[in-house]
């Protein structure tokens, strides 16, 4: 009787035959769940405070549950590959025709899309030091190279981005406001970026505008990214329904872009990767402004809460234009153990090169209060 070889299993991914760039690839890591958390320190779920992830404080607007309740019968189905519905509703309340919005599974998905489109070995991208992690991830995933620009202020520094441009580069990512960091570049120096590159590069290279937290930015600051797609056939916009709309849990975002970009970014698209109760969901919230107004005003006073504390701590900030404020604690590490086991979650972010800084989202009111609080004993401080 003969005997089937069987292959040892191996004991380290590295040691398979996958692609070197696959291999070094650090994995996203990111914030901590509540429920780990509970079962690691045995703690009353109820009395955690997660300010870790940047999610919207008031969740998911009723709005958006209703809408999810009443798509429950047709889940039996595949949802809408195009998302007919849903671009509609975006397309009509943004001006924008229906054929330039490419849906994503979270607007991280709509940053993959593009490395995916674009990007390939023998390629480059451009981003900023303490830019979005998922700029390195998309680039690096499709072996391509990454050009990495010093920061200015803990934010981007445009004229050094576009000097960095190389003969291989195809994408430019830029986040505005940008994340960890919670800075902004104004409409003006947008502009003036896209203009330079499209003179020097045509639509060889193009830009994505990552505005993930473009909700919470004041009216009167706010860029007109959709006259700027309409303007320049090299950028791509990215928004999320994540953050300000409260729908996080069920991963939907969009890009902008014009036919050329939007086509090639449905080559790469996976079909049906927008599930149908989100797509429900954001066509609801999508219109709810009166919950969008809220959000932005509870953001705006936990931002001014969260600042005034730091300024008390006598701690040094980032000030922010979106929902969180990254600050500045000594061993960050140390201090966001000590924050756990008081059930406070925030977000260190050494892996970001800022092993002294934590990124901390802003909450409800009392939520904040609660981190004020920890955070101050941890630092022997007063947190009055």
């Amino acid at each position: 009787m003969s005997q089937e070889r069987v292959a040892a299993a191996p004991t380290d991914s590295k040691s398979l035959a996958a692609p070197e760039h696959i291999k070094t690839i650090e994995p996203y890591i990111p914030g901590k769940p509540i429920d780990d958390l509970v079962r690691e320190l045995g703690l009353d779920p109820a009395a955690v405070v997660k300010l870790a992830s940047n999610e919207n404080p008031l969740g998911m607007p009723e709005s958006a549950k209703r809408a999810i309740e009443q798509a429950l019968a047709g889940l039996g189905r595949y949802p809408d590959p195009g998302g007919y519905a849903l671009k509609q509703v975006i397309s009509k309340r943004l001006d924008v025709p229906a054929q330039w919005i490419t849906l994503g599974n979270g607007s991280n998905d709509i940053l993959e899309l593009v490395g995916m489109a674009l990007l390939q070995p023998g390629a480059s991208a451009v981003y900023s030091q303490y830019a979005f992690v998922v700029y390195r991830l998309a680039t690096q995933a499709r072996g391509a190279r990454h050009i990495v620009v010093s920061a200015k202020d803990f934010g981007h520094d445009l004229d050094a981005m576009f000097a960095a441009i190389e003969a291989d580069t195809r994408l430019v990512f830029i986040a505005n406001p940008n994340n960890p960091t919670g800075t902004f570049l104004s409409e003006q120096a947008v502009t003036r970026f896209l203009e330079r590159v499209k003179d020097e590069f045509g639509s060889r290279v193009t830009v994505v505008l990552d505005e993930a937290y473009n909700e919470y930015l004041a009216a009167e600051i706010r860029i007109d990214s959709v006259a700027l797609v309409k303007r320049f056939d090299n950028l791509v916009v990215s928004r999320s329904f994540s953050k300000a709309y409260g729908l996080a849990g069920l991963r939907v975002g969009f890009g902008l872009s014009q036919p050329p970009l939007t086509d090639l970014l449905a080559r790469v698209r996976q079909p049906f990767n927008v599930n149908a109760l989100a797509q429900a969901a954001a066509m609801a919230a999508f219109q709810d402004d009166a919950f969008l107004a809220r959000s932005a005003q509870i953001n705006e006073a936990g931002k001014q809460q969260l600042q005034a504390a730091f300024d008390r701590l006598g701690l040094t900030y980032v000030p922010s234009f979106a929902n969180f404020v990254l600050v500045q604690v000594g061993d960050a590490s140390a201090v966001n153990q000590a924050l756990l086991k008081r059930g406070v979650i925030v977000r260190p972010v050494g892996a970001d090169g800022l092993p002294q800084w934590l990124r901390i989202s802003i909450g409800l009111p009392e939520e904040n209060e609660t981190l004020i609080r920890a955070l101050a004993q941890v630092l022997g401080k007063e947190a009055a």
